[in-house]
This record gives C-alpha cells, structure tokens and sequence, in this order.
C-alpha cells in the first residue's frame, strides 16, 4: 500500500463533471493531480478554460496545476485512482452500471502494486468489492485486497450550489482496511474541510444511497398532499408557508423531480432490497408519484386549454440556474402536452441549444417574446431570469385570456393588470 501521504503523491480523477472536477481542482492545490475524461472534446475545452457544466471560472482553470487527459495512458504512475462517473439507471429503472465497469478496466490497465482505487458513483452496497474489485483485477492481473486496495467516498456535489462546495462539505471516507480509510480520510482532508470515516464499505455506499432516496421521497409526499390540495381548492404553497412555522417542519416543496440523483438514487436501493429479498414499497411509491407528476400537470393545463393552443414552456433543465439536462421531467411534460395536440415552444438561456436537440430533439428558442402571444406560459424552472421577469413582460406573452402556470412558486408575489388566469402546483 502508499506509504504515507506526500506533496508529489500522484493522484488521477477519473471523470471530469460535476463531480470529479471540482474535486480536481481542489485536490490539485495540495497534490500532483491528473484528470482524466473519455470525452476529448470536453478534455479540450477545459484546456481552453471552459467549463459547459458552469461550475468553474475561467480563472479557476487557468491558475490550476491539474493535468488534463482523455487517454488511459495518461493515467500512468498515479498512486491513487479516483473514479467519479455517472451511474445512471436503464429504460427499466435498473442500475446501469456500464461507465463505472468501462473505467475501472481502463483505471486496471495501468494499476500498479500497492495502489488504491476510490469510487466516487452513487452504487447500491457492494458494488465497489463484488462489481469494481474484479473488473480492476482482470484488468490489472493483480488481486485485490492484496496487490492494490479499494476505497469509497460517495460525492456530495450539489450542482448550482455555491455555498455547499466541495472543500465544505463532510466527507465520508471508507477503505478495504483501516490504514487505507486513514489515508484516504487524510488525502481528503488537505482539501474538505469534515471527513467522517465509515467503518466499512459497504456503509458508506449505504449512507450514500439512502440520503437521495430519503429526499424523494419526502417530496413524493409534498407532490401527493398538493394533488389533494388541488382537489380541496387549497394553495399548496399558502399550505406549506403556514406549516413551516413550526421548529420542526421538514421544508420541502412540490415539483417535477428529475435529474441524475434524486431520480436515480432511490432505484439503486430497491435493487439491493430486493437482491436481498425484501420487496421495497415506500422507496418505489415515493418514485411512482414524482414520476407521475408531469402527467398530473399536463393534465391539468389541458384542461383548461382550448385544443391545439399555443404554449410557451420556460426551462428545460432539471433544476434551476444549471445547464444540465439529464433526466429533465419538464421533457416528459412537454411530451405529455404534445400529445393532446398542443404546439410546445421552449425557452431556457441555461441550456445548451445542442444538447436540447440531442437529448430530446427539442428546438430551443430564442426568446420569451418569440412567436408571443401564447394561449399558456408555463414557468418550469426557477431560474434567476424567469424570476426576474416583470408583469408587463409576462403579460406581453400572454394572449387577454392567457394561463399562466406556475410549478414553482416563482410569480406568487407578482401583481399582474392584465386579467389572466394563473393556475398554481
């Protein structure tokens, strides 16, 4: 194993995204650091100091001693191997785990004796030892536990957040034994500020897939108790703003619940349940209601459209003020409303126009006022521009007996002139 910890250790992250290059960069200031991406052309706009995901500066990149490659040969004489790729979930919501296998073989390719190999991927228990362990060992034709050593350190990136960054949060560490889980607790902690050392594995990747699951499925119950709501003609949002004066109140708020985590996570845990024989009902009620929403709200714009109008939807991407598109529900709601025969435009200044056309084969336009006046504008997702918009600008949108809809609460305190009609989640 690494004897100790040192200045010129060098340490490769594997996966440059939302996750590994923040972590790059921070470990870069402490460390000899390569990172690596099978993606050249995201490889080669780091290079020229552009981060699409919008979490890095410019300055950021340019005053970083972190090297960048997209070749596994690059990964060479590292001591340390960092795996931070996307586990994604298939078309029948079982764990995908092709990317994580795909870089352990190519991390297996230049391990050497002594070496650790830390995964950072959202997994269900068991998937570093039984699933990484043996990809790394064909690879490498060294034995685990023996010629190199497993580490686990699920990420807790938040993408958006600036105040939860990387180097702030507590960081769970955890090692195939206790010298490694020391050392990595000790790699980490150079640059995070709270490192708590789990006492196993298996732990950690528990610890990491129950904290998302946990938020789904207390914001399946918000979306449930707003459905009722909408049947008791209550506001659920007035509902919410009054419960949350108690101390103990969880707050959580209604929505289309999308993206690579929260709508993933919670399917990585009731695979390992019911490997392990239990048949999970509350982990797959809370997905089966956030899943549905988009239908609750297609539906509910439906009705009170005319056929065939005309909609602009305001955001594309699965939260707001980040420009990532994976597992966006406002896609579904889209598809949803298209299907009844009505004629969707988008607008997000977010997005990307390309990875809108590739991700959903959705054309993004140029503006708000593009095509206006609509029979309904949706506000999607809360983006700083969509609640910086005025009356004058929102009713200019809108046709005299124009809906405005409103899934997040962002125009509650908006006093229109015009007499549109506003229908709330």
């Amino acid at each position: 194993m690494v004897n100790g910890v040192s200045p010129d250790m060098r340490i490769a992250v594997v996966g440059l995204g939302y996750v590994g290059l923040p972590l790059a960069l921070a470990l870069a200031k402490h460390f000899d650091v390569v990172g690596y991406d099978s993606n050249a052309s995201r490889v080669a706009d780091l290079a020229e100091g552009v981060d699409r995901t919008g979490e890095i500066t410019v300055e950021q990149l340019r005053i970083s001693s972190l090297a960048l490659v997209s070749e596994p040969a690059g990964l060479a004489d590292c001591a340390v191997y960092i795996v931070t790729v996307p586990t994604p979930i298939d078309e029948a919501n079982e764990p995908d785990l092709t990317a994580l296998k795909a870089a352990s073989r190519s991390v297996g390719a230049v391990l050497s004796l002594g070496d650790i190999v830390v995964y950072e991927s959202t997994v269900y228990p068991g998937v570093t030892e039984s699933v990484c362990g043996p990809e790394l060992e064909a690879a490498s034709g060294l034995t685990s536990g023996k010629d190199f050593y497993l580490g686990y350190s699920p990420e807790r990136i938040n993408p958006g957040d600036s105040y939860h960054t990387v180097d702030k949060i507590t960081k769970i560490v955890a090692g195939q034994t206790p010298e490694v889980a020391g050392l990595l607790a000790e790699i980490y902690g150079s640059a995070i500020s709270g490192i708590y050392i789990a006492p196993d594995i298996r732990t950690a990747e528990a610890a990491k897939v129950i904290e998302n699951a946990q938020r789904d499925i207390n914001i399946a119950f918000i979306n449930e108790i707003t459905m009722i709501f909408q049947r008791m003609g209550i506001d659920a949002h007035d509902v919410l703003e009054a419960a949350r004066t108690k101390w103990n109140f969880l707050d959580f708020r209604p929505g289309l619940v999308g993206g690579h985590c929260i709508g993933v996570d919670p399917f990585y845990l009731a695979h390992a349940a019911k490997a392990a024989g239990h048949e999970p009902e509350i982990i797959l009620a809370g997905r089966r209601i956030n899943d549905s929403m988009a239908g609750f709200v297609a539906a509910e714009i439906n009705r009170q459209l005319k056929p065939a109008s005309k909609i602009m939807v305001l955001g594309l991407t699965f939260k707001e003020n980040v420009p990532d598109l994976r597992n966006s529900k406002v896609a579904d709601l889209i598809a949803d409303l298209e299907r009844v025969g009505h004629a969707i435009v988008v607008y997000d200044p977010v997005a990307a126009d390309a990875d809108a056309r590739d991700f959903y084969d959705i054309e993004l336009s140029p503006s708000l006022d593009d095509g206006a006046p609509y029979d309904a504008v949706v506000g999607a997702v809360a983006h700083d521009d969509f609640q910086a918009l005025s009356p004058a600008a929102i009713e200019q949108a809108l046709k005299p007996d124009g809906l405005l809809v409103d899934l997040k609460g962002i125009w509650r305190r908006l006093e229109l002139a015009a007499p549109l009609r506003v229908w709330r989640l």
